[in-house]
């Protein structure tokens, strides 16, 4: 399993945001100077978080983004998560009926959503606090 460019950006800028005061104000164009993430990929990403709560938005004078809850509040499957959507290891196992050859005869599918849950949980003990020292 390799996360996107996107996820992995996502985790660079969150980390970067994570440095920074506690409730600052941040623009996508310091974080992408911060960052290296290209301004237009930085752009979308922080409106994709932001509509997964993990940052809030303020406009006008002063404006910006901020991190929506305390940095030991959030965490890598968090993130990963508002980029990639739920994390599952197979078509099958995201409860979205999908054209499989092996579907009538699999008895793995079942229990293909333990290894998900498995590797969500890991990902939810890693907080943006430890990514960002």
């Amino acid at each position: 399993m390799r996360l996107t460019h996107l996820a992995d950006y996502a985790v660079v800028m969150m980390t970067a945001a994570a440095r920074r005061e506690p409730c600052a104000r941040l623009s996508a164009t310091e974080l992408s100077d911060d960052t290296g993430v290209p301004l237009p990929t930085a752009q979308k990403l922080m409106q994709k978080l932001a509509a997964h709560g993990l940052l809030v938005g303020q406009r006008g004078a002063g404006g910006g983004y901020a991190l929506a809850r305390p940095v030991d509040q959030i965490t890598l499957a968090d993130i990963v998560e508002a980029v990639e959507g739920p994390i599952v290891l197979t078509m099958c196992a995201d409860g979205i009926n999908h054209e499989c050859a092996l579907d009538t005869h699999c008895r793995v599918k079942p229990h293909m959503s333990i290894v998900g849950d498995a590797i969500r949980t890991s990902l939810n003990r890693v907080t943006l606090n430890e990514l960002a020292q």
